[in-house]
């Protein structure tokens, strides 16, 4: 945290060793691993005593990308609510680590390194980006650390599997989301003209890709504009957005992270470009950032008709205030966690991940072994009672696929909310 908030182009640049960090590193001993998976098997591991289950994560608690802080955010409050109130997990409490690698590679190096060697931590749970992520898969992998649950949608972490065992994700892929839109875009605006801003880094990319892939042989005729920016770049987006709206595209696909989201989407209004449709990558359509875009027009109009996709709950939706799953939610952010605003998209996805961490170490029982608890949610999970996620939303993994969440709906902006549409969408 005491450095800026920095990224380099190329995320797969930052490795250990090139930077000469896995050398000065040592294989960490994983403890008693017989009979894994053995239901009937007592086993502990570095970060396991009687009481405890010490695990970490990553997030950028500091610098431009800091609104994802939110997740760790909504993380924390499940844990401390299953410690208050459920005893923990077959009596451990769970003590979650947070360390501020603000969304560089960089940091996130040096931020694995002190909660492996230092903090001593069982497993790394929800840690944040694509390329943070990445830079340090090697180094938790050659560790046998478990590095689950990652909060990146990149295919990487489902198609990379047989060679990083130790790596998962848990959010639908970026690839399959563009494609989803795509799928949209080609029922119902076959003739539209898209106009792309994206992250310059496989954030961005695959979000490209699969809008490309989607759109199949038409792509190169219906996508007519491209424009970019780097991590760590100033917000503003106006220059970008002056480019894209010189093309003359009427669709508006904007692949960004939520404070260029909003910058992108107040200048495309403000410019006089209004675009007749936008579709916006979830990770960056929150409802608290559309409702910020919103107040900085002036127009509580301006963003109707966005569209996005979601695969949880929706608190800020009047029509879901009454599901069982979304007061729960709010208790307990209300009661653990009171700085994360309640509608922030963020703060409900990591309260979800959350649930599954604890379900992943729950049913590994008292057989907490890295290798253990690894194997339950990269083969072995079938989650169909996780309360913010939509419902027919199953966490599942197999040991022929490695991507727990495969299935998205749609859904557009509606003066101050989102309406969803449309049939769950599956990747699988």
């Amino acid at each position: 945290m005491e450095e800026r908030y920095r990224m380099i182009d190329s995320w797969k640049a930052v490795r250990w060793g090139a930077v000469g960090l896995v050398t000065a590193l040592t294989v960490l001993a994983c403890g008693a691993q017989s009979a894994p998976n053995s239901g009937s098997t007592t086993a502990t591991d570095v970060g396991i005593t009687k009481d405890e289950i010490k695990i970490g994560s990553t997030f950028p608690q500091t610098g431009p990308a800091n609104f994802y802080s939110a997740v760790g955010k909504g993380m924390s409050a499940y844990f401390k609510y299953v410690n208050a109130e459920k005893g923990g997990v077959n009596g451990r409490k769970i003590n979650f680590i947070i360390k501020d690698d603000a969304y560089t590679a960089s940091q996130t190096a040096i931020k694995a390194r002190e909660l492996v060697q230092e903090e001593k931590v069982f497993a790394v749970f929800g840690a944040l980006g694509t390329g943070p992520n990445l830079g340090v898969r090697q180094f938790y992998n050659d560790n046998q650390v478990p590095q689950l649950f990652v909060f990146t949608g990149s295919d990487h972490w489902g198609n990379d599997w047989e060679q990083y065992k130790w790596t998962l994700g848990w959010q639908p892929d970026y690839e399959a989301e563009g494609k989803i839109y795509a799928k949209d875009i080609l029922k119902n605006l076959p003739n539209t003209k898209i106009a792309v801003l994206y992250q310059n880094d496989e954030y961005g990319k695959d979000y490209l890709n699969g809008m490309t892939k989607g759109l199949g042989d038409k792509a190169s005729s219906m996508i007519i504009a491209k424009a970019t920016y780097n991590a760590g770049d100033p917000t503003d987006m106006s220059s970008q957005v002056n480019v894209l709206k010189a093309s003359g595209a009427d669709t508006f696909y904007v692949v960004t992270t939520p404070g260029y989201s909003v910058s992108a989407l107040v200048n495309a209004i403000s410019s006089g470009w209004k675009p007749a449709h936008i579709y916006l990558n979830n990770v960056g359509a929150s409802s608290v950032y559309i409702k910020n875009v919103v107040a900085k027009l002036g127009n509580p109009h301006a963003m109707d008709g966005v569209i996005t996709t979601t695969y949880t709950k929706d608190p800020n939706d009047p029509a879901q205030k009454d599901d069982p799953g979304i007061k729960k939610y709010r208790e307990i952010l209300a009661k653990y966690q009171p700085d994360c605003d309640p509608i922030d998209a963020s703060c409900v996805t990591g309260m979800a991940a959350a649930f599954s961490t604890v379900d992943v170490l729950t049913r590994a029982g008292q057989n907490l072994t890295r290798a253990n608890v690894r194997d339950i949610a990269a083969t072995k999970m079938n989650e169909t009672d996780n309360f913010l996620l939509l419902p027919g939303i199953v966490v599942k993994t197999t040991k022929d696929d490695h991507f727990p969440i495969r299935q998205e709906r749609l859904q557009k902006w509606d003066t101050d909310h989102y309406v969803p549409y449309g049939e769950l969408i599956s990747g699988r």
